[in-house]
């Protein structure tokens, strides 16, 4: 095992949640596409960072960022922090093996374990185009409708209502205005691009602010667990082709 220290990098994956130029403002770091399946392992050996932070992941065309290929980073000292999207799910999923969660949607899965994963999923547009966002997150629908009802725009039942068509929605498909139209909404109310509240963009700009602190102080503090690695991991490294002599030479 080699010793990140406090001199690596921060690495952060990060797709749809959050502009690049935005978060290049928000934290000088290593950016990485969403993690997928390995990725975590590739990225520690390449960069040796002292902290990553997961924020958006893969789940479609490629298998999502296994929990214990978060536990081996963990494992060999590397502070993991996660939030706002994939992120928040694995670090609610796996905070009892040290994994640092941050923001409200984060509270929320802790909260509340079996919340549909695709509460935090969206549909984004190609790499080349930095991973847009075509469609809008539940979590950022229901933060909206809840918006809108404090703030009297819409009706308690108007917004239940909402909140019920938004769910049954495939999220390829979910976005506040195809929720409205599906409500039979005539015409435009208000803005609905003003309007929405963006707590994933929210939740993981909190991260990338908390980064640095978070990875001094659990470095400081941490102590390195036992990790093993179990026949089913190491079969998922074989599918994805990754070579397993990277688990035991870090």
């Amino acid at each position: 095992m080699s010793d990140p220290g406090k001199e690596g990098p921060i690495l952060v994956f990060l797709g749809p949640t959050l502009r690049l130029a935005e978060a290049q403002a928000s934290l000088d770091a290593i950016y990485l596409q969403p993690a997928a399946q390995g990725d975590i392992l590739l990225a520690a050996h390449a960069f040796h960072p002292r902290a990553m932070v997961l924020i958006d992941g893969q789940f479609e065309d490629r298998p999502a960022v296994r929990h214990k290929e978060i536990q081996w980073a963990l494992a060999q000292g590397i502070v993991m922090i996660g939030a706002a999207s994939m992120g928040a799910l694995r670090a609610a999923e796996i905070r009892e093996f040290g994994m640092i969660g941050v923001g409200l949607i984060y509270r929320w899965y802790r909260r509340w374990p079996l919340a549909p994963d695709d509460a935090v999923a969206v549909q984004s547009g190609p790499v080349e185009l930095g991973f847009p966002p075509v469609t809008d997150a539940l979590v950022d629908l229901q933060r909206t409708f809840s918006n809108l009802t404090r703030r009297k725009i819409i009706a308690i039942a108007e917004r239940d209502s909402l909140t019920a068509i938004a769910r049954r929605m495939n999220f390829r498909d979910r976005s506040l205005e195809a929720v409205f139209r599906a409500a039979g909404w005539p015409g435009k109310r208000f803005d609905t691009r003003k309007e929405i509240v963006r707590q994933k963009k929210a939740d993981a700009l909190l991260a990338l602010r908390l980064a640095p602190e978070l990875a001094t102080k659990r470095s400081e503090d941490r102590t390195v667990d036992a990790w093993v690695a179990t026949n089913t991991f190491l079969r998922d490294l074989d599918a994805s082709c990754i070579d397993k002599n990277l688990l035991n030479n870090y």
